[in-house]
C-alpha cells in the first residue's frame, strides 16, 4: 500500500503471449497489491486455426492463465481459484481432465457452469482465474479436521 495516498497500487500487466487488443474494453490481467485477478481466458484464436475439443481448449485457457500469472511476477503454484464455463456441463470430464493434466494437487479452488454461449461459436469453454503473489498452493499443508 502506498503510505501516501493509502490506496494499493494496482498494475495491468500485458504478455506478448497473451494477446490483448488495443481497441479491448476490458483488462486481461490487473494486480492489485498481491491478487492478480484475470478476464475471462478463451482458446481464441487457437480454436479458430483449428477444431479443438473441450480438452485441448481447456489446456489453451489454463496454458494463457499461467502465462499472465508469470508476467505478474508469480508462478503456477499462485493460482487459487478458477470460474469455468462450459457450453455443456457434459463436458465436465474433459475439463477436470484437463486440471489434472496442468495442475498438481492440492487444486484450485474451481467453480464450473453450464452457459448457453460465448463470445464465438467454436469456443466451448472459459474460465475467470484469480491468483495471489507469494502464495504457493503445491506447498499447502493438508489439515483434516474431525
Amino acid at each position: 500500500m502506498s503510505e501516501a495516498s493509502g490506496k494499493s497500487a494496482v498494475r495491468h500487466v500485458k504478455t506478448a503471449k497473451v494477446a490483448e487488443l488495443a481497441t479491448a474494453t476490458w483488462s486481461n490481467c490487473l494486480v492489485i497489491g498481491d491478487e492478480i485477478a484475470m478476464s475471462g481466458m478463451t482458446a481464441h484464436p487457437a480454436s479458430r486455426d483449428r477444431k479443438l475439443g473441450t480438452y485441448e481448449q481447456t489446456l489453451v485457457v489454463l496454458g494463457k492463465v499461467r502465462d499472465l500469472v508469470e508476467a505478474a511476477g508469480g508462478n503456477i503454484g499462485c493460482i487459487y481459484k478458477l470460474v469455468i464455463y462450459v457450453k455443456d456441463i457434459g463436458d465436465k470430464d474433459e475439463v477436470g481432465r484437463a486440471r489434472r493434466d496442468f495442475f498438481e494437487a492440492p487444486y484450485p479452488c474451481s467453480t464450473l457452469v453450464e452457459v448457453s454461449g460465448l463470445v464465438f461459436p467454436e469456443l466451448t469453454v472459459e474460465a475467470d482465474a484469480f491468483a495471489r503473489l507469494g502464495v504457493d498452493l503445491r506447498q499447502a499443508v493438508q489439515e483434516v479436521v474431525s
